[in-house]
């Protein structure tokens, strides 16, 4: 399904609100586990963005949108893990 030109601005505007709100939280949050935890959901939430939007797998079927959204979030989650026992160690 093609999507009208006007979408992918919507997303545009949608991602750079996403990257604002980034920098706003890194400089707002301490370094510690809430803040890279933030930060990594944000990193998130834009990664599937883009996914669904730009590569259209908005479209795709169901299982290849869960399958992607999931590699995105299981990430974030394996980037925060790593961070968790930097920080512990």
């Amino acid at each position: 399904m093609i999507r009208p030109p006007h979408h992918l601005e919507a997303t545009l505007a949608v991602l750079i609100g996403l990257a604002i709100t980034t920098v706003g939280v890194a400089r707002m949050l301490p370094g510690g586990l809430l803040g890279k935890a933030v930060l990594l959901s944000l990193a998130a939430l834009k990664g599937r963005k883009i996914l669904l939007d730009y590569l259209d797998l908005r479209a795709a079927p169901a299982l290849w949108r869960g399958l992607v959204s999931a590699w995105v979030f299981s990430v974030a989650a394996f980037a925060l893990a790593a961070s968790t026992v930097g920080l512990l160690v």
